[in-house]
């Protein structure tokens, strides 16, 4: 095999022949310097829209793009390229196999870093790839760009999660759709109130939107309130997380209220007192046992009614599902008879949202997998020491989460 050969199998690179190859060096260490010439059928083509369009000029120099490492030094291609007049999109540089529009990088060196990006922190791309972390923020856009542009992420859609997560300080939020069905981000933008999820919906269509069955989310009235105008049709599924969590701030708010009078409790027990109440029975220590033990002792008690209650609302969700709206009704009566003010309000709440709390356990579906993409987007802020802007939070998740991260190149 020849040189040349090898060579471009190194490169990784089609379409294009080697005219030469050159050591040099610069201010930052020695350089691979490669000279390439694109086949005569990827000439005069608009980078954009492929078409083979009448030249407009051609420079005097020929360009470079940064390439993929070799041997532990920096390695460019150069190619001599034209002008091209695109009836379409008017005077652009004409196509290279090996790059993307309006870029000097390849397109290796691009899903390279990208990939990298998404598997390690931002500080040691830049270390390993010698570029500055700016620029691979601007990569990781570009290659999901890419990747959003080839494929459409809406299509097929039918059982979503929806949620909202702070990316910053400030009150600065990020509204989130997740699909049930493949567990991948779907949409993200920056806001979380009606207009920005009347945006998703937009995007969606009407065709797509009536083909849904089932949306899961939490009690958030904009949420409520756009699905209901948007898709109608749609069963809409109260995340039991939620309600078990009114449920446990109502009883926390109960223990607070009857401190002051509980009779036959150390300050030991005070102290484990409200684990005691909140965490499962499976889960308590021997302190929290005892203290639980503590709380039946009085059946009469607001607080040991108040801990039976909680008992009972986790059944609901744990039981058969054919008997959970008999259950659900018969939980709500014993809470409104209890005459517990923090439990009476909170039967009000359940009665209000009985229906999406019903759908909740007939489908199966809570918001697990949202939240889990949440603490994923968490972690990349985190890990990346914050983003200078939500766009650069969305293409991240969109790269780890939705689906657009590449392959490593040549594999």
């Amino acid at each position: 095999m020849r040189a040349a050969r090898i060579l471009q199998k190194l490169l990784g690179i089609d379409k294009a022949r080697i005219i030469d190859i050159e050591f040099t060096d610069d201010e930052r260490g020695p350089v691979i310097l490669v000279t390439l010439e694109p086949h005569a059928s990827v000439r005069s083509r608009c980078p954009h829209c492929e078409q083979r369009c009448p030249g407009y000029d051609r420079p005097n120099r020929p360009r470079q793009w940064r390439h993929l490492d070799m041997g532990g030094m920096r390695c460019f291609v150069q190619a001599s390229v034209s002008r091209i007049r695109c009836p379409e999109h008017g005077v652009v540089t004409e196509m290279v196999p090996w790059a993307r529009p309006a870029v000097n990088m390849t397109r290796a060196f691009d899903d390279n870093v990208a990939w990298l990006a998404a598997h390690s922190p931002a500080t040691s791309v830049c270390e390993y790839a010698r570029v500055a972390w700016r620029s691979v923020t601007r990569i990781v856009t570009r290659v999901v760009g890419d990747a959003v542009g080839r494929t459409d992420r809406l299509q097929g859609l039918r059982r979503l999660g929806i949620d909202e997560i702070a990316y910053r300080k400030g009150h600065r939020y990020l509204t989130v759709v997740v699909d049930h069905d493949t567990g991948r981000l779907v949409w993200a933008a920056e806001g979380h109130n009606e207009s920005t999820l009347n945006r998703f919906f937009d995007e969606l269509g009407e065709e797509r939107t009536a083909r849904l069955t089932n949306i899961s989310a939490d009690a958030a009235k904009w949420i409520a309130s756009t699905v209901r105008s948007r898709a109608p049709q749609v069963k809409r599924c109260m995340d039991p997380f939620y309600v078990i969590q009114w449920m446990t701030r109502a009883l926390d708010r109960l223990r607070s209220r009857v401190l002051s009078r509980l009779w036959g409790f150390t300050d030991r027990d005070r102290r484990h007192l409200r684990w005691a109440l909140l965490k499962n029975v499976e889960n308590l220590t021997p302190a929290q046992i005892s203290v639980r033990a503590k709380i039946l002792e009085d059946r009469n008690s607001e607080l040991c009614r108040g801990y039976v209650l909680k008992e009972q609302l986790q059944h609901v969700y744990s039981g058969s599902k054919k008997r959970a709206s008999v259950r659900l009704r018969a939980w709500m009566q014993m809470a409104q008879d209890s005459g517990i003010p923090e439990l009476v309000g909170l039967a009000k709440s359940i009665a209000r949202y009985r229906r999406e709390i019903l759908n909740a356990i007939e489908y199966n579906l809570s918001n697990a997998r949202v939240e889990a993409n949440n603490t994923h987007l968490r972690s990349l802020t985190k890990r990346s020491y914050g983003f200078h802007s939500p766009e650069a939070l969305i293409a991240m998740a969109t790269l780890t989460r939705g689906g657009a991260c590449p392959p490593l190149p040549q594999r």
